[in-house]
């Protein structure tokens, strides 16, 4: 029988909408082999008339499945090979579907967001809730039209605008819905107020056994409520760091001018992805008992291993190219936040700084305080000609980098003065632990110049220069 989901047959609207105006339809695969997208598995039996639903019972509506009940389509499907091969066809229309939508900043992001939406779906087995910061400098980045898409294809969404956090507090139970978090800085930002509640819960619900206690009830008996629930979070800028440490993070930009995108409009956009989000909880929800155990082999350590492991499981239980692609978008957007993150935590960036100065330096082992200071704010795309109200001094520096350990000494130099300054062995620890190795340079081809007409070309000169134009960064230390 047809799908009564699919957007050419579905009864919810009462429209018969004809295939051609569908999106999705013109996927590159073949349909001799495959179904279009909201169909039945190809490989999937026949139901009988005892398993078919009405049609308005079918339509495409927030679907709330839990742990024990059957998914769409039974376990009937989840049979060994043909499961897995399943599972990466419909990754893979679900990524298509969503760049269909949305202009994600690179294909790991799309990667990425396509695992954290199927992760949604199996949230009941897992060990931690990742978050999905989607992050822009300014308004008009499509934030929204990606929570819309969000919405329509997660296990159980729940959209906390303007929500209660005591709604939210006793909606998460054992099957947790997905929390959809608009306009973010009014729980973050100075409009926070009362959000209080809600932007603890955030960060608890992280991972398991973090519940909240309230006193609740007419008897004011200490009460627990859960906290865990995966949660995508939507806002202009940077987020708090708690936040930004547990989410794999989406840096959207917006559209240029030749980058299309298709319309989002109910009536057919609606229908796809609801058939998109039923397939992946026929093939996900019978999974959870499984993937409770499961510790994928990780590209990182720690927190971000932390966040990106339920997306890694989903790839390799869809196995082909899922699992590889997974981790390739794993190790790339999380040096990204490490970059991003040294360039906008100041004292991350002096340490990076400095470093660049020592190399700068050559072989000296020690740097008086004045010459470091110099060199420093003569950077021009450095904050610290602007630090404080004449630009960084002596007593700045100290402080910021009190928090590692590290004061000026006096040093003896070779003249045989003294003076405080900075030993290099001070900070080689804190540039193992905070600052990335410097990328290798990757060799470039010698562009020749163009030859004076009646003259020879010159001979290739010698190395370049690896100082700003002008000279050296800094200048020379007195004596």
């Amino acid at each position: 029988m047809k799908d009564p989901t699919s957007p050419a047959t579905s009864k919810a609207s009462g429209v018969a909408w004809p295939p051609i105006a569908v999106p999705g339809q013109g996927l590159p695969r073949d349909r001799q082999t495959r179904p279009a997208i909201g169909g039945p598995p190809a490989d999937a039996p026949h139901r009988s008339s005892r398993d078919s639903q009405p049609a308005e019972a079918s339509a495409p509506t927030t679907a709330s499945y839990s742990a024990g009940d059957p998914a769409p389509g039974g376990s009937e499907t989840q049979d060994g090979a043909g499961a897995a091969g399943e599972g990466s066809a419909l990754l893979d229309d679900l990524r298509t579907a969503i760049g269909r939508y949305v202009v994600l900043p690179s294909d790991e992001a799309l990667t990425a967001v396509t695992l954290w939406v199927a992760a949604s779906h199996i949230q009941p087995g897992l060990q931690h809730a990742p978050r999905l910061a989607v992050v822009g400098p300014t308004k008009g980045y499509g934030k929204s039209r990606l929570l819309d898409v969000l919405y329509e294809t997660v296990h159980q969404p729940m959209m906390t605008v303007n929500t209660s956090p005591a709604v939210v507090f006793r909606v998460i139970g054992k099957n947790p819905p997905t929390l959809l978090v608009d306009e973010a800085d009014t729980i973050f930002g100075p409009k926070a107020g009362d959000k209080e509640d809600l932007r603890g819960l955030l960060n608890a619900g992280h991972q398991r056994n973090r519940p909240a206690w309230r006193i609740s009830g007419p008897e004011h008996k200490p009460t627990a409520f859960p906290t865990f629930a995966m949660a995508a979070l939507a806002g202009i800028g940077d987020l708090p760091d708690t936040i930004m440490d547990r989410a794999i993070v989406i840096r959207m930009q917006k559209r240029k001018p030749g980058e299309r995108i298709t319309p989002f409009r109910s009536r057919y956009s609606v229908p796809e992805l609801h058939a998109l989000r039923d397939r992946l909880a026929g093939w996900l929800v019978p999974l959870r008992g499984t993937v409770a155990g499961s510790v994928p082999r990780m590209p990182v350590e720690d927190r971000a291993a932390d966040t990106w492991e339920p997306l890694v499981i989903v790839a390799d239980l869809a196995g082909e190219q899922w699992p590889a692609r997974a981790r390739a978008a794993c190790l790339a957007m999380t040096r990204n936040e490490v970059v991003q993150d040294e360039q906008t935590t100041l004292k991350t960036r002096l340490l990076r700084d400095i470093r660049r100065v020592f190399d700068q330096e050559g072989g000296r082992e020690a740097l008086r305080s004045q010459d470091l200071l110099a060199v420093l704010i003569q950077d021009a795309e450095a904050p610290w000609a602007e630090y404080g109200t004449k630009g960084l001094n002596a007593y700045h520096l100290a402080n910021l980098l009190r928090d590692f350990g590290f004061s000026p000494a006096n040093y003896r130099f070779e003249n045989g003065r003294q003076a405080k300054a900075y030993a290099r062995s001070q900070f080689v620890d804190a540039w193992a632990r905070y600052c990335l190795a410097p990328a290798p340079s990757a060799p470039t081809a010698e562009v020749p110049a163009r030859p004076t007409p009646g003259r020879p070309p010159a001979p290739p000169s010698g190395t370049l220069p690896t100082g700003p134009p002008g000279g050296p960064a800094g200048p020379r230390p007195t004596r």
